[in-house]
């Protein structure tokens, strides 16, 4: 399967992200492309359709399952392109209204494992959704502000204590300046205005920071791009389209796209990786196709997950922080991700079906360890693998500047990427 049977590209990648802001915005994006090729929306509290193939997806919080079976019959195997939705961040406090020193201040706490620094002297929007009151009703809504009305603001250098940065405190340096004067303002309610809501019927929030300033082909060949949110939304696109092009293509397997909200705070939520989200959908697939529980632990049994999250690129500036005899290059092709550890999912078997994609898919393949003497970060590979008991592989696309406000990626390793998914997805036997 050539680099072309996806429709993945670095610029459709920027685009993507651009418009996907929040994970509740990556999920209202996914459904949209979804929508557009004949799938059909299920609720998780209604019955589903029996016995008969189709495309359909379910929408959790941030995260969204969807498969199509019109290929198969019966309780076919899967394959499982994951991802996760959200992004490392600087999020709204419940009492975000502050003033200090005569400024107008928004509260904001870090999410995930956010690099701080670099979220300093960055224009930031806001996005993410609230929860409405509507009559004796509540509802959801998105939010979505790309103007620059927030900003972090660094110590100027003159009033540090050696003039080699400062250590940021995230209870007292991370909270936003969003106007002069001592009147500190409803920040919610501004944000509701903004949405055109009545700011008394918001009874909940979910909000979070966003750099406002739009995706970029950079580099003097335009060979690189930098953007936000890449970890892991470069996933999320490239798994989207590797999903298209693969329910086009017959096969003895069931593909599926999963992507999970929370990964970057452990997966432990009602949508995240740990929850039943995964293992009650693929169970009712199964049941919808007319097969019972011995039929859905078959299945499982012979699926396959590609676990799919951003790696390390060797850093030009830091090449000691690597393993040496595994270095990674941008622009080199998707990466096989092991650790004896198991803080990625990655057995023999695993390696096995990703490696055997990439060959079909016709793009290099390049494989990472984590240095022995450095923490190993994780990903949802490990907790599908028990959450779910199908063989599971981490892969990603490489990167410099994981967790950063803006980070770094070859334009090339999108389309590859999203090939060598596609490849997987739609293998040529069920063991294949």
């Amino acid at each position: 399967m050539p680099v072309s049977t996806t429709a993945a590209t670095a610029t459709g990648l920027g685009a993507f992200i651009d418009a996907s802001p929040s994970p509740f915005h990556v999920c209202r994006t996914v459904a949209a492309e979804l929508n557009a090729r004949g799938f059909t929306r299920l609720a998780e509290s209604e019955s589903w359709p029996s016995a008969g193939a189709g495309r359909h997806y379910v929408v959790r919080g941030g995260s969204v399952v969807a498969w199509s079976s019109a290929h198969t019959s019966g309780a076919a195997p899967f394959r499982v392109i994951g991802a996760h939705t959200d992004s490392p961040n600087l999020r709204v406090k419940q009492h975000p209204d502050l003033s200090s020193a005569g400024w107008r201040m928004v509260g904001l706490e870090p999410y995930g494992g956010a690099w701080s620094n670099s979220w300093l002297d960055r224009d930031l929007g806001v996005s993410g959704r609230l929860s409405l009151r509507d009559g004796n009703t509540v509802r959801e809504c998105l939010v979505r502000i790309d103007e620059p009305i927030l900003r972090v603001p660094q110590l100027a250098i003159h009033l540090s204590e050696d003039r080699r940065g400062v250590t940021l405190d995230p209870q007292r340096h991370l909270n936003a300046v969003w106007g002069a004067g001592s009147e500190s303002g409803r920040f919610v309610d501004f944000v509701a205005e903004q949405a055109g809501i009545d700011p008394t019927a918001v009874l909940g929030w979910e909000l979070m920071t966003h750099d406002v300033a739009p995706s970029r082909l950079v580099g003097r060949d335009q060979d690189l791009l930098s953007a936000p949110r890449l970890d892991n939304q470069a996933t999320c696109y490239a798994g989207l389209q590797a999903f298209l092009a693969a329910i086009d293509e017959p096969g003895v397997t069931i593909p599926v796209l999963a992507m999970f909200d929370h990964e970057e705070v452990g997966s432990q939520s009602d949508r995240g990786a740990q929850s039943d989200l995964l293992p009650t959908v693929l169970e009712r697939i199964v049941l919808a196709e007319g097969g019972g529980r011995a039929d859905y632990l078959a299945a499982v049994a012979g699926s396959v997950c590609a676990s799919g999250d951003m790696a390390h690129a060797t850093h030009p500036n830091y090449p000691e922080r690597h393993e040496p005899a595994h270095r990674i290059e941008v622009n080199g092709g998707p990466v096989l991700k092991v650790n004896q550890n198991l803080r990625y999912a990655t057995d023999a078997s695993g390696a096995g079906a990703f490696a055997l994609a990439c060959a079909q898919a016709g793009v290099p393949l390049q494989r990472y360890v984590h240095r022995a003497d450095l923490p190993c970060g994780s990903t949802i590979g490990p907790l599908t693998a028990a959450r779910t008991g199908m063989s599971t592989v981490d892969v990603g696309a490489a990167q410099l500047a994981m967790h950063s406000a803006r980070e770094l990626m070859g334009a090339a390793d999108v389309p590859a990427y999203a090939a060598a998914l596609a490849a997987f997805a739609t293998p040529e036997s069920a063991g294949g």
